[in-house]
């Protein structure tokens, strides 16, 4: 019998300065199967998207040295890394933030406290669709 080469395990960077949160979060992830990479400010979560190269890119906005909007236009004005999904994951949910976020690039957008089924069905979503779109290329 034949053994199927098992699939790459989906990589998930979480940026975000809560760091309680973070490890939380990133164990429950964790446990569904994802491949966890942390970061925990905006700066550090550029150099890691630019080291890892992840599949799905989960960002809060309030950081030090760097916020959620800039690292998020930064990626999206980027031919390299404008195709990673960016989820925003924050506690603003004021509709003037969610706008901004999303005229920064964001292509889905969060609040806290977190409902964990519809992170995972956003993730899964930009899954599938960055499948759709390889597999019609």
């Amino acid at each position: 019998m034949v053994k199927k080469p098992k699939a790459a395990k989906v990589k998930v960077l979480m940026i975000d300065d809560e760091r309680d949160f973070l490890t939380v979060l990133s164990e429950r992830l964790g446990a569904k199967g994802f491949d966890i990479v942390k970061a925990f400010n905006g700066r550090e979560g550029l150099e890691k998207v630019y080291s890892e190269k992840p599949d799905i890119i989960v960002l809060d906005l309030m950081m030090p040295e760097m916020n959620g909007y800039d690292v998020c236009r930064k990626l999206k004005i980027d031919k390299t890394y404008k195709d990673i999904p960016v989820i925003m994951l924050t506690g603003k949910f004021h509709p003037d933030d969610i706008e901004f976020g999303k005229e920064m690039g964001a292509d889905a957008y969060l609040t806290k406290p977190l409902d964990l089924e519809l992170l995972l069905h956003k993730i899964k979503a930009f899954l599938r669709l960055k499948r759709i779109k390889k597999a019609s290329l």
